[in-house]
């Protein structure tokens, strides 16, 4: 959608291949994000023995100063992380360390250890895998994400945030979870990947077939007056109607008014809505709507 967009609204020509460029160029933003992320949290994580050290190099160290619980350092999905041979790669390729502020590393991790949650978790003895994940979770979830200077250096620093925010959010919970199943070459499968192609390119190449569905469906709007995002949408739609047989009809219109609500005008969703069910029930009477139905065997 992003990508169509980009190209509907562009004053220079595309050239072939271009669209595609930018579709992986975009999933590239939101490998950085994800890495950017993730490196943070591991960052806040390790602070502990930084801290332990500082404190304790102190001219005259006090008892606490001498007795800090560094158990978070070694918490063990912390460093499942960090020996994660991709995540190491993606570090390297990325160096997410460039555009880590050390000092709000340093102020989230002290948010932390005034949290009921920090003082629950180092007074466990044991190590057990859901209080090693939950803590995690916690300080991404809870102190993280929250943190006003935190969000606005992302804001900065990442311009696909308030478009890939919600999905790379979802997604390091997905990794803190079960870190083993990702790869952080592959943040978008093989099969997502090539199902992205394939829409944009099918899209652009129909276009003219997608719009002699929807025109006559604008009664008295011009095509010209439509909020550029809802056509895109709505094309987006007409092809998978037409050309994705596995893709259930009620699935493609469902999608298309959520993406219509959450990204172009308020009006857009029912808008869309009205449209692409228009456009499906005619495909039906004219006996040009062919799904495969997939049944258990």
């Amino acid at each position: 959608m992003q990508t169509l967009y980009s190209i509907e609204t562009q004053a220079v020509p595309v050239n072939p291949g271009d669209p595609v460029k930018f579709l992986l160029k975009q999933f590239d933003q939101s490998r950085q994000l994800f890495v950017y992320l993730i490196h943070f949290l591991t960052e806040v994580a390790r602070y502990a023995e930084i801290d332990a050290r500082q404190r304790a190099s102190k001219h005259l160290p006090s008892k606490q100063d001498l007795s800090v619980n560094i158990k978070l350092a070694g918490n063990d999905l912390l460093w499942k992380i960090l020996e994660h041979a991709s995540y190491l790669q993606a570090v390297k390729d990325e160096k997410p360390e460039r555009i880590t502020d050390a000092e709000l590393v340093k102020s989230i991790y002290q948010d932390l250890t005034a949290t009921d949650r920090y003082q629950d978790y180092i007074g466990l003895e044991s190590r057990e895998k859901k209080d090693e994940r939950d803590i995690l979770e916690f300080i991404f979830t809870e102190l993280m994400l929250p943190n006003e200077h935190y969000t606005s250096q992302i804001e900065e620093r990442f311009s696909n945030w308030d478009d890939d925010g919600q999905m790379i959010t979802q997604l390091v919970l997905n990794f803190i979870a079960k870190p083993n199943a990702f790869n952080f070459r592959e943040i978008i499968s093989k099969e997502k990947m090539d199902f992205s192609k394939s829409l944009l390119e099918t899209t652009i190449d129909k276009k003219d077939i997608a719009m002699d569905y929807i025109k006559p469906k604008l009664k008295n709007w011009e095509a010209e007056r439509i909020a550029v995002l809802d056509m895109v949408l709505m094309r987006m739609g007409v092809s998978e109607f037409l050309f994705f047989e596995t893709i259930p009809p009620k699935v493609t219109i469902n999608e298309y008014i959520d993406l219509a609500k959450e990204y172009s005008t308020q009006q857009s969703g029912q808008f869309v809505n009205g449209i692409l069910d228009n456009i499906h029930k005619e495909l039906v009477k004219d006996n040009k709507m062919h799904k495969t139905t997939f049944k258990p065997s």
